[in-house]
């Protein structure tokens, strides 16, 4: 099949960049990297030695003098002591600002090595090349980037757009099936809050959804990726539309860090939707057949939509730090109906707590 170029547009014509999808991708990535880079650090995880050794191999047969860090697993990854590793590799290798970084695997390495590209030199080249999923259709795309503290998630980082994107299906095939359907909560999401054939195409293809060589599942990548090119390209910085990407994720990155981390990205974001149509919900502006239609959707994929009664207490605590409260209000994003997003600012604790038991176990 052909390979689908979708542009996202950054801050300054330089800062443009498109995210690629399809099969056996790797070919462009000297296309991508520019002829000005001489040098490259694969950032990779332990676990995908293979993966990352492939790109390495395809850097050093475009004339690349390659170099590799390779980071612990998962949000393992994405500490400050594990972006200190990665500059004393760039430095030791005598990295430029012509130089440039390439991530390979899931959203936690694009975060860090994002991170690491925005802060070397105030700034240099990185490509993703998202081995998951949720790689594909979330972390790689926006030029957000970050890494997590004792205090939260994603509260240290940077905005920095990558050089292009890779999202080469053929790496979803090796997924392990419960890590291709969390990362599908993502998709979800981007089909509640802008494009409503995404739900359809759930819906009608539950088993196909779930297939890596399927057409059905290269269409909500590609729907996916649309959804966040259109809506970072309107907002880089997160100052207006781009909140709207977070639709479950206030609640969803409190459960990460009640679970320290080792709950998925999706699993936890799910139940936040959940929480965020049940608050609209009780808000009075989002019909029942909505809320209901959050739960069909998840079931079909197998992800949670129940939390534990008694952990309130400390969610409450983790949103309160959320980088998305202002002056002491807690904001989630809401729908009014699918593909109607809106900020709700909520005063009282007490009305979330009331929303919350309707998803506890």
């Amino acid at each position: 099949m052909t390979t689908t170029r979708i542009p996202v547009t950054g801050a300054t014509p330089e800062a443009n960049y498109h995210v690629l999808v399809g099969n056996g991708l790797l070919g462009h990535l000297g296309e991508v990297l520019g002829q000005r880079v001489k040098k490259v650090l694969v950032i990779h995880p332990q676990a995908l030695e293979a993966n990352g050794q492939v790109v390495v191999e395809q850097l050093q047969a475009d004339g690349y003098q390659v170099y590799q860090a390779v980071i612990p697993d998962a949000e393992e990854g994405k500490r400050l002591e594990v972006a200190g590793f990665c500059w004393q590799a760039l430095g030791q290798a005598d990295f430029t600002r012509s130089d440039a970084i390439v991530s390979v695997g899931g959203g936690a390495v694009t975060d860090l090595a994002g991170f690491v590209a925005a802060t070397w030199l105030r700034g240099i080249r990185v490509v993703h090349v998202p081995t998951t999923f949720l790689g594909m259709v979330d972390a790689a795309v926006g030029g957000k980037t970050g890494i997590n503290t004792a205090e939260g998630k994603n509260l240290v980082g940077a905005f920095h757009p990558p050089a292009a994107v890779l999202c080469d299906l053929d790496a979803l095939s090796t997924l392990p099936v419960n890590e291709l359907l969390t990362g599908m909560a993502e998709t979800v999401k981007c089909g509640f809050i802008a494009d409503p054939v995404i739900l359809d195409l759930i819906e009608q293809h539950p088993q196909e959804a779930k297939d890596p060589g399927s057409a059905v599942l290269r269409e909500l990548v590609e729907r996916s990726v649309r959804v966040k090119a259109e809506v970072v390209s309107a907002d880089l910085k997160e100052s207006g539309r781009r909140e709207f990407l977070n639709y479950g994720h206030t609640l969803g990155h409190a459960i990460e860090n009640n679970e320290r981390y080792q709950w998925r990205h999706g699993a936890a974001v799910a139940i936040g939707m959940i929480f965020a149509a049940e608050l609209g919900r009780t808000a009075g502006t989002l019909s029942e057949d909505v809320v209901e239609r959050h739960h069909r959707i998840l079931n079909l994929l197998g992800l949670p939509t129940e939390y534990r009664y008694d952990q309130w207490p400390k969610l409450l605590e983790v949103m309160k730090r959320d980088k998305k409260t202002r002056g002491g209000l807690l904001r989630f994003v809401v729908l009014d109906d699918v593909a109607r997003p809106r900020i709700m600012e909520v005063p009282d604790p007490s009305v979330l707590f009331a929303v919350y038991q309707e998803l506890v176990h």
